[in-house]
């Protein structure tokens, strides 16, 4: 049996490989041509997969590792080298892939099996039970679901119930670090021989990449995602809880886990991670810290990529707001006024990552508010992040953080100014006031969120979290509201200037 495995599944546990007589990898580069790829994930994913080779034939698997521009192009080699070869495959999560992959495989004379893909923790079926006893099969909400699959893993239980007593702790991990505080610092993973060497290769082989190579930290093994892993759990969970919603200037990393690559190329499994936390809590780890960390495994990556395979391909085209305005050229040049999205933008520039709240309530948020395409910022994110997959960006950033459908959120992720600067101190050295609305220095933040409010109106009033939100669009007068509109004006064209 011949076991094709993806540059997303690198874990040599997978049940495929363990009756596996031969290994297929396919490198395929011509993909990074669709669009200015970041260097790090190009460099992560092929630096990944090589090493990954290496320790296959180490371990006694003979693997066939073709460089091409295209599958195609690869299928074309192997299938004249192994004529009508059957090969089985794990189903991968982005829309109808592995659809496509057997009629590749099939129109060269071989077959294609798919199998569970098995570095999730909960299956299509569990999801599809849960999702059908809750009565409404287009709309989601992640914390019924969060719920379920604690009782179903039995992670952090006692009995039927949670431990502590709560189910979540999300209102003690929004404190803002005191000052004088400092994070510590993530690990780093130099690169060796290898990625260098692929490195050097992306650098010529791409003609347009958007970011900087010269950071790259990113663990492109097993043993150093493990060690990223048993990082984060000794130094970095216990504050990450009380911290993860914080944003500091000049700070990239914060207390997060920065394992969101080495899952989603399979480095690491899902399960190893949160027994490490579960562990971690039987140690002495807090509770909210904990809890806030699993959460984001087993409550959020988990329902995301189910999601994601109920409501494609309407996803993939959603719109529901109309919004089609060019993100500003800041996304691209980080080239910007705005602090907080210097800083955002910036952390995407320099590393391929920003943190969760980064993504949401400042990249995310601002193009909401600013009437961005949602599928132009699916394809930023997309093209932009070293743990950016289809199945992983497109419920994040088109259903989640542009609210472009209702399938998972009731309402948008929209703010002001008083949210970024409640959570961050971004705002207290930026040229523009947080606290003013209108005028040359006014945030860019305010007078966007009250006028997407107001163009919005017909859709979200009625939506059941929006009331008090409306209750104050309601006391502004015509006056306000003039000028208003007329500073939203004002910075889109400073937007689409350059000059924001």
């Amino acid at each position: 049996m011949t076991v094709w495995l993806l540059g997303d599944q690198l874990n040599p546990d997978v049940a495929p490989l363990q009756s596996a007589d031969r290994v297929l990898m396919i490198e395929a580069h011509a993909f990074g041509d669709r669009g200015p790829y970041h260097p790090q994930k190009l460099t992560l994913v092929f630096s990944a997969m090589r090493h990954f080779r290496d320790e296959l034939r180490a371990s006694g698997h003979e693997v066939t590792y073709l460089r091409a521009e295209t599958f195609g192009d690869a299928l074309d080699e192997y299938f004249a080298a192994n004529p009508g070869d059957d090969v089985v495959l794990m189903d991968p999560p982005s829309h109808r892939a592995g659809e496509r992959l057997q009629e590749m495989v099939k129109s060269r004379g071989g077959t294609l099996t798919l199998v569970p893909n098995d570095l999730f923790l909960t299956t299509p079926e569990m999801f599809d039970e849960w999702a059908t006893s809750h009565g409404d099969n287009d709309t989601y909400r992640q914390e019924h679901w969060y719920r379920f699959v604690r009782r179903e893993l039995d992670v952090l239980m006692d009995g039927d119930d949670p431990v502590g007593g709560e189910w979540n702790y999300d209102d003690e991990n929004r404190e803002t670090p005191p000052d004088g505080w400092e994070p510590p610092q993530p690990p780093r993973f130099e690169p060796d021989e290898l990625t260098e060497d692929v490195r050097e290769f992306v650098r010529e082989r791409y003609d347009e990449v958007w970011g900087s190579d010269e950071e790259f930290v990113w663990p492109v093994t097993r043993a150093e995602a493990e060690k990223a892993l048993n990082h984060f759990i000794r130094v970095r969970l216990c504050e990450f809880g009380p911290y993860q919603d914080a944003m500091l200037e000049g700070e990239w990393a914060l207390c997060h886990s920065l394992l969101s690559s080495s899952l989603n190329l399979g480095l690491l499994h899902p399960r190893d991670v949160v027994a490490a936390a579960e562990s971690a809590y039987e140690d002495g780890a807090p509770l909210n810290s904990v809890e806030g960390f699993i959460r984001q495994i087993i409550g959020w990556r988990e329902f995301v990529r189910h999601v994601y395979r109920r409501s494609m391909p309407e996803m993939g085209t959603a719109n529901q707001l109309g919004q089609t305005t060019s993100l500003p050229e800041a996304y691209y040049t980080g080239e910007t006024e705005m602090n907080c999205l210097s800083e955002a933008v910036g952390h995407v520039w320099n590393h391929g990552y920003a943190h969760h709240i980064e993504r949401l309530m400042v990249l995310s948020n601002f193009a909401l508010i600013y009437g961005a395409d949602p599928h132009e910022l699916n394809e930023w994110f997309h093209f932009g992040f070293v743990d950016a997959f289809h199945w992983v960006t497109t419920p994040n950033v088109v259903a989640m953080g542009s609210f472009a459908t209702d399938v998972l959120s009731s309402k948008p992720y929209a703010a002001s100014a008083n949210y970024v600067n409640e959570m961050s101190d971004y705002c207290s050295s930026c040229v523009y006031a947080h606290t003013k609305t209108t005028g040359d220095r006014a945030c860019p933040f305010n007078a966007l969120y009250w006028d997407f409010l107001k163009r919005n109106e017909e859709v979200l009033r009625g939506t059941g979290r929006m009331g008090l939100m409306y209750s104050h669009v309601d006391t502004k007068d015509d006056e306000e509201w003039a000028a208003i509109r007329d500073r939203a004006v004002e910075i889109r064209e400073k937007g689409a200037r350059g000059d924001l």
